[in-house]
């Protein structure tokens, strides 16, 4: 016990006891509200005005929505099976508030790829990013791609593990290669043979859509 709480490896075992509290309150939520597979917990999220965007979801499945943190998390899911939570997190907000596609498009695709799919944890935890479940992130938080790349993969190395097209685009504009010279493109191969896309959609107007959205339900 004492090895536990004075270790080295304390920080580790609290982050292990913090996820297992997640799981344990998901199926928590899911016992006692058993219509959140379907439904919000959140009741006013009922008539909130998602889009019917089928290029948009299948860009989204498929890594090539202009953003390289979304689409390097994409292709790790469908490749693997698995991403890390972080990314989780990037990508199912991206989904539910730049593209404003229902929460439960991405509830399925995830059930259908992830290996450690789990069938509370993965309602919760897009409710949770939809900002319609228990304890959600609200909905006006709205994660911006490029800035939760610099942060999380500073040097792009994860982004370039995943988005072949992007290994020869220097540093400087690995999470904005739309951003980049022309010169420095055409040295990078990112011409249209190569075919990583421009982004989907302008996050910034992507963004004060989703918070028009929100503000007309409330």
């Amino acid at each position: 016990q004492d090895w536990v709480q004075n270790g080295p490896m304390r920080k580790a075992a609290d982050g292990f006891l913090e996820e297992i509290g997640w799981r344990e309150f998901s199926y928590h939520v899911l016992h006692h509200y058993p219509d959140t597979l379907r439904e919000p917990l959140k009741g006013k999220f009922e008539s909130f005005p998602w889009r019917e965007d089928e290029e948009g979801l299948r860009r989204w499945q498929q890594g090539k929505t202009g953003f390289p943190i979304v689409d390097a998390g994409m292709r790790q899911l469908w490749h693997t099976g698995w991403m890390h939570n972080r990314v989780r997190m990037i990508a199912a907000s991206f989904l539910t508030k730049d593209l404003l596609v229902h929460w439960r498009e991405g509830a399925r695709w995830f059930w259908d790829t992830l290996v450690d799919g789990d069938l509370a944890n993965n309602t919760m935890g897009w409710q949770w990013s939809a900002g319609c479940g228990a304890d959600a992130q609200p909905f006006f938080r709205v994660f911006n791609p490029e800035s939760q790349a610099i942060r999380h993969d500073p040097k792009g190395d994860y982004i370039r593990t995943w988005i072949p097209e992007l290994r020869s685009v220097p540093d400087e504009y690995i999470h904005c290669p739309w951003d980049a010279p022309e010169e420095i493109r055409s040295e990078a191969g990112l011409d249209a043979s190569h075919g990583y896309p421009s982004p989907i959609v302008d996050h910034a107007e992507a963004r004060n859509r989703a918070l028009e959205a929100y503000e007309d339900l409330s």
